[in-house]
């Protein structure tokens, strides 16, 4: 393919003239081409899009205003003369520096890998054949095979379309979808007016259709507009950016108690020098070095075992959110159901007929009501089965041993149970061809197709969709072969039949066909929506999920209302419903009932019934904001290209990573790789996992800065010399809690997770429990310090006895690590060794405190002397009480009992 210097008006040139210049043809490239032009084009992939760079990561490490309250301290220290300070302190600058680093991008690495799976994917034909390629690998020459609800995934010219709209709004402020066709246009023709090109990152609203690639990556249209734009800069989630502002409240505390406790000791007689590290020690103590960085390893984490999970989380804030989760409004079709589509029953020319088999494998037979095999079709039966097979844009094949669909699964039951019959649906196909074409659209509820008849000369259209909509459009029904005309009585028979099967929990799909004209090529709305002959029913049968009920049960025992949303008819939906434990009588609303509604009223009728039949994009929209309006976090899942709104305005939009769109995608804040009702549930629970996570660390945290505090200022308080140095303290903070906090993130999941109610989504992370705990333990962490370093101080030097303060400060961090697991549940309760990676960093934490007491390394770095064993056991004695008393104060419920987990 020649490099073009100049740019090409694809637009204004005919079909074969791009295919000459691509050197591609209607069958798109082969395999082998496509990876040559890969190289030479690069990606498919802008500029502006790509991830943090590693020396950005750095940078953002520095550009921290503790570090550079760390790096004044240092400076003081040298100032003064304590050199060795001044060394450690300014290498815990750039240790701290290169954790952090570290630590962020381990995080990045996961978040790269969940980006990567959420990336856009488009259909080509490679070798003639449809394949499903990420976006990125989309070359110039490739052919799109676009549907509705697609993602664009590169500037295009149309080959051909079926009423085929795109939205462009983004790109030229088109508020309308922009019809496209295939023939060139004027050269001279702007951009919003080239009809016959499709854009990178718009998207198709309706119809079908194929396009050329022509451009692709930085030289799109939307890549030229990207040119001048810079890495995006990743929003921080809420919980982020608050305990940042509290980082930094802490830091902007602790130096103004440092200020103070350096006035202070100057005028109780202490020398300028000796309290101004006493003042260093306390600005130190207040900066929570890793909090950052541990909050940003937890959340990655936690997302990391969401997408085990099949719930890959597009934005990081949903993560909080789902914690806060009160309604989970679902899908039925496919997330609350199999999606295993079978049809079960048809109803033709008067008569009903059962189909057996399961599944989209193509074995069974018909039989008639009263059990004999179905053996010469009748003239009604049959058409129906032409309908479904000659309406439906399906495919079935057989991988593995295993017959799936491509496509739709309910036209891929169509085309099953017409194999089933005994008829052949290629040469079917070939002998009427296909002219046009109105897509299914939530809206319309059908879709309709134009065909030439068995001989070429006719012309016929079949519809398909919801009964009662092909019911209007009809004016006669196929009786014993001929069409009579559709009066009251059979309109109310056939509705009867429709309810008889939706009572089985059946899903009802209604054919009809009209005769046209011989000339008539195209097909318009009105072609199909009068004169009908309604030909019959099919009753297909998609099973609930096997964990559908339990993720219900699930909800409901924590706090959460599940609603199911479908536009399936209400008997169907309210049969489905009882079988999952949804609803026992309903009541069931339609989108008729939600019309009438007013909202207040239709969110407390939505919460009793939990149930709606026969719903549009656009009711779904008005129920997330009837729910959002009464105080309701809302989770609402949908694929369509319709449900965007609705996903973009619901607190959590959930999309479907199997049957959902491209734009569906794009606008949910996670998607499911399995499209499953239960996999909400666990999403919800891992959310609240996460969050519970955050506290712990955040618990454990702040309790060991404000207990170190505590420590010094009671020292001064009460005339003590200084209990702990600068380094002691930054030892503390950083080793010490370190190897205790990464493991407090990762703590598993305790089994009374969904056993309580949804936490308010404004809550702050410390509440008043938190606080009463912090309250009552840190006097126990300081009393304690104080009371051993008094009592080394009257047996030996200042040395030793900082060395027991320090390692009495150490020991308190380790017995608080295990409180950390629960606020109101005893160790033992949730088990000893159910945290095996806190076991090893408390392990790995008294192990390097063992080093900075008994080595000379330590003795230089940190001012240690070495300890008995009598001063250990006495140290631990001490410490440990820390936990006893938490112990007790749970035991006698002092926090609560029966609150959140954690």
């Amino acid at each position: 393919m020649k490099k073009e210097a100049t740019p090409v008006h694809w637009h204004a040139m005919d079909q074969e003239a791009v295919f000459e210049r691509l050197e591609t043809g209607t069958d798109g490239l082969d395999e082998t081409t496509a990876k040559k032009r890969i190289e030479e084009t690069g990606q498919n992939s802008l500029e502006a899009e790509e991830g943090i760079s590693p020396w950005r990561l750095l940078a953002r490490q520095v550009h921290n205003p503790l570090i550079y309250l760390l790096a004044g301290a240092a400076t003081l220290s040298f100032v003064i003369g304590h050199r060795v300070d001044a060394a450690v302190i300014a290498g815990v600058v750039v240790l701290n520096t290169l954790l952090g680093f570290i630590q962020e991008w381990r995080a990045e690495g996961a978040l790269n890998a969940l980006r990567k799976m959420a990336a856009h994917h488009a259909r080509v034909l490679r070798d003639g054949q449809p394949v499903e390629i990420e976006a990125s690998q989309v070359v110039p020459g490739d052919v799109l095979v676009l549907e509705t609800g697609d993602w664009v995934a590169a500037d295009a010219r149309m080959l051909s379309g079926d009423h085929l709209k795109t939205d462009e709004s983004a790109l030229t402020g088109e508020s309308q979808p922009v019809a496209k066709q295939s023939e060139k246009v004027a050269e001279d023709a702007p951009l919003a007016d080239r009809h016959n090109m499709v854009w990178m990152s718009t998207n198709v609203t309706g119809g079908r259709g194929r396009a050329v690639v022509v451009e692709t990556g930085m030289r799109t249209a939307m890549g030229k507009i990207a040119g001048d734009v810079r890495a995006t800069v990743r929003e921080s989630t809420p919980l982020q950016k608050r305990m940042h502002k509290l980082g930094i409240v802490l830091g902007i505390g602790g130096v103004v108690m440092a200020i103070g406790v350096f006035g202070l000791g100057l005028l109780r007689g202490h020398e300028w020098g000796e309290i101004l590290m006493y003042a260093v020690a306390v600005a130190v103590s207040a900066i929570p070095e890793g909090l950052p960085a541990v909050i940003s390893v937890t959340l990655a984490l936690g997302v990391r075992r969401m997408a085990q999970r099949n719930a890959i989380v597009r934005r990081m804030s949903a993560v909080e959110t789902l914690g806060s989760t009160t309604v989970i409004c679902s899908d039925k079709t496919g997330t609350i159901t199999e999606n295993q589509m079978t049809v079960r029953r048809l109803w033709a020319g008067g008569r009903t007929f059962e189909a057996s088999g399961d599944g989209y494998r193509p074995e069974g037979e018909l039989k008639q009501a009263g059990g004999e095999t179905v053996g010469e079709r009748p003239d009604a039966l049959e058409r129906l089965l032409r309908i479904g097979a000659l309406s439906s844009n399906a495919d079935l094949k057989k991988e593995e041993g295993q017959w799936r669909v491509e496509g739709n699964p309910s036209e891929g039951a169509l085309l099953a149970v017409t194999i089933k019959s005994g008829m052949d649906i290629g040469p079917m196909r070939e002998q009427s061809r296909r002219l046009a074409e109105i897509p299914f659209s939530s809206d319309a509820k059908y879709n309709a197709t134009l065909h030439s008849d068995r001989e070429g000369a006719g012309r016929v259209v079949f519809v398909k969709g919801a009964p009662e909509r092909i019911l209007e459009f009809c004016s006669h029904v196929s009786r014993d072969g001929k069409p009579v005309e559709l009066d009251e009585d059979l309109r109310r028979e056939i509705g009867e039949i429709g309810e008889t099967y939706a009572a089985e929990a059946l899903r009802v799909m209604a054919g009809a066909y009209r005769e046209m004209s011989t000339d008539q090529d195209g097909l318009e709305s009105a072609d199909v929506e009068s004169g009908l002959i309604f030909t019959g029913l099919w009753g297909m049968f998609d099973p609930p999920r096997k964990e559908s009920a339990q993720a219900v049960s699930d909800a409901r025992g924590a706090g959460i209302h599940p609603v199911m949303i479908t536009g399936d008819h209400a008997v169907t939906a309210l049969a489905i419903a009882r079988k999952v434990g949804i609803t026992e009588d309903g009541p069931v609303l339609t989108g008729v009932d939600i019309e009438k509604m007013e909202k207040p009223e239709l969110a407390k009728a939505a919460l009793a019934g939990g149930v709606f039949a026969r719903v549009s994009p656009a009711h779904k929209l008005k129920l997330m904001e009837a729910f959002k309006e009464q105080g309701h976090i809302v989770a609402m899942t949908g694929d369509g290209v319709n449900d965007a709104p609705a996903l973009k305005g619901a607190d959590i939009g959930i999309a479907m990573g199997r049957a959902g769109t491209e734009v569906a995608k794009e606008a949910a804040d996670m998607v499911l790789t399995d499209d499953n009702f239960a996999t909400i549930v666990h999403a919800v629970e891992e959310g609240r996992v996460i969050y519970s996570n955050l506290r712990r660390v955040v618990y454990f945290l702040l309790t060991t800065n404000l207990g170190e505090i505590l420590t010094l200022v009671g020292a001064l308080a009460i005339g003590l010399d200084l209990p702990l140095t600068a380094v002691m303290i930054l030892w503390i903070n950083l080793v010490t809690d370190g190897a205790c906090t990464v493991p407090l993130g990762v703590e598993p999941r305790h089994s009374d997770v969904l056993k309580h109610p949804p936490r308010a989504p404004k809550a702050f992370i410390v509440d008043r429990r938190v606080a009463l705990r912090m309250a009552l333990l840190m006097p126990i962490m300081a009393a304690g310090t104080l009371g051993l370093f008094w009592y080394a101080r009257q047996n030996g030097d200042l040395a030793y006895a900082r060395t027991v303060a320090f390692t009495a400060m150490a020991a308190f961090q380790w017995f608080q690590a295990f409180n950390a697991r629960s606020n109101y549940q005893s160790l033992f309760s949730i088990g000893v060794f159910s945290n095996r990676s806190l076991l090893v960093g408390v392990g790995v934490a008294i192990l390097l405190q063992l080093g900075a007491v008994h080595t000379v390394i330590g003795h230089r770095l940190l001012g240690t002397t070495g300890l008995s064993w009598t001063d250990w056991l006495m140290i631990v004695l001490v410490s440990s009480s820390i936990w006893v008393a938490d112990e007790i104060l749970k035991w006698f419920g002092v926090y609560g009992k029966g609150q959140r987990s954690q």
